[in-house]
């Protein structure tokens, strides 16, 4: 049962003694009690503002007691249970306060985390935005400015920057020249030098050739720089595909001002151009593009610049020398059949199925060029399915003997790439737009020339 405790007694020892119930003097202090009373002392010796009465007041009731013999007897610290409570109690707050400035420092890099999340994330956003604009932009941009009324300009401004060639063929019409400025940069669009045109009191004329003009020309400025004669580049020839090397001499007489004689007799020793003794001629042998020659050059000069050419046509297509004069035929047919793309690599397949077969050819494009009638006609004359030409293709089985024509790249292609197909004829049913119709049977082939016949009749002068 607890005791009272004697006079002079801390009442709270108790609870910080851990041996209570022995006395006092029997225990020594332990290293930290000693130190918890020294700082206590510490402390309170720090917090309690003493003026001058209250040292002395202090000094006299603290004053060391006395022994029997009068003498002073040594003391010890006097530590309360007050003073323990208070020591532990800043004890903690100190190891609290440590605890606090713990975890403000912990919490900082959170704090810098999250003002850099919120820096970047509207960036990042931001961009986004941006990105999913152009894409709309360059997705849709007809149709918004549809919407929006936003109708972009079809013609510059000015007399354009830098330069280009542009060729004028004979016989192009208008929408033709409108086309070509257009692909060539001169004009925004074709339609603004069309419209253009069509104001023009008188139509304007345009000699064929080649005209040096600039890059993103008005329709205005292009149309004064083509009737301009100072702009057309002299010497230079435009040679196209499917056209005879009779013709391609006469455009190099034109363009070279060398006598058309002259080139003919250079042109009638193929040899002498590195072509192979068994062609006939330097027909195909030329290839088709646009040429500029130096005013110096001669007609051997001038001819040999087409056939160099051919020949590194047909080494792009990998064509063996050997070979040359077989694929040259057969691309020369190909590039006077065929109409369309596609449709030179289906003729390509029906040459190479009839040779195969041992069919004879009997290509209108062979037996009209084996009697040079000059007819652009597609139905083979009397006088050519009955001549015994070696290009009459309806009498002699095989190839002709030789090239009817210069061929382009394409048509070099399609004869060394035939397509995949058991076609083996062709007959093309609008003349307007090159359809054509590929068969397996002479039947079918036989409807296909009859939708070709009743297109003639509503369709007369077009090539029938």
């Amino acid at each position: 049962m607890p005791t009272e405790p004697t006079p002079g007694e801390d009442p709270l020892r108790h609870l910080f003694d851990e041996h209570a119930d022995e006395p006092s003097e029997s225990r020594p202090l332990s290293r930290r009690e000693r130190r918890m009373r020294e700082n206590a002392s510490s402390d309170a010796a720090d917090d309690a503002p003493a003026a001058d009465g209250d040292a002395a007041t202090t000094d006299s009731a603290h004053e060391a007691p006395r022994d029997d013999a009068g003498e002073s007897a040594p003391s010890e610290p006097v530590t309360s249970s007050f003073d323990l409570l208070v020591s532990q109690t800043v004890a903690e707050d100190r190891a609290a306060r440590r605890r606090r400035r713990g975890q403000a420092s912990s919490e900082k890099p959170k704090k810098r985390s999250s003002v850099i999340l919120w820096t970047v994330l509207p960036l990042i956003v931001i961009a986004a935005i941006v990105a999913s604009g152009f894409y709309v932009w360059n997705t849709f941009e007809p149709q918004i400015r549809s919407v929006m009324g936003w109708q972009e300009p079809i013609d510059y401004e000015g007399d354009g920057t830098g330069e280009t060639l542009v060729v004028i063929a004979e016989g192009d019409t208008g929408s033709d020249i409108a086309a070509t400025l257009a692909e060539s940069g001169v004009t925004k669009t074709s339609k603004a030098f069309y419209q253009l045109l069509l104001t023009q009191e008188p139509e304007p004329t345009f000699q064929p050739g080649t005209y040096s003009l600039k890059k993103k020309m008005s329709a205005q400025a292009a149309l004064t720089a083509l009737l301009d004669p100072d702009n057309k580049v002299e010497r230079t020839a435009l040679i196209r595909e499917g056209i005879t090397g009779e013709t391609i001499l006469q455009r190099l007489s034109e363009a070279t001002e060398i006598p058309l004689d002259e080139l003919r007799e250079a042109a009638s020793d193929p040899t002498a151009f590195g072509i192979p003794e068994t062609a006939p001629s330097i027909e195909g042998w030329l290839f088709p593009a646009v040429y500029q020659f130096e005013p110096d050059m001669s007609a051997h000069d001038v001819i040999q610049t087409l056939v160099d050419r051919m020949f590194q046509a047909l080494d792009e297509a990998n064509v063996a020398p050997e070979n040359r004069e077989t694929v040259l035929t057969t691309a020369s047919i190909i590039q006077r059949e065929a109409r369309q793309e596609d449709d030179f690599y289906k003729v390509s397949r029906v040459i190479q199925n009839r040779l195969d077969k041992g069919m004879k050819l009997q290509m209108d494009s062979t037996a009209q060029y084996g009697v040079d009638t000059g007819s652009d006609s597609v139905w083979s004359s009397k006088e050519a399915l009955e001549s015994d030409s070696p290009w009459n293709t309806y009498k002699h089985e095989g190839l002709p003997i030789g090239p009817i024509a210069s061929p382009g790249d394409l048509a070099i292609d399609a004869a060394v790439n035939p397509a995949a197909g058991d076609w083996l004829y062709f007959v093309t049913v609008n003349l307007k737009t090159g359809e054509t119709v590929f068969s397996t049977t002479n039947a079918e082939h036989e409807k296909a020339v009859e939708k070709l016949r009743a297109w003639c009749a509503e369709n007369p002068g077009n090539g029938c």
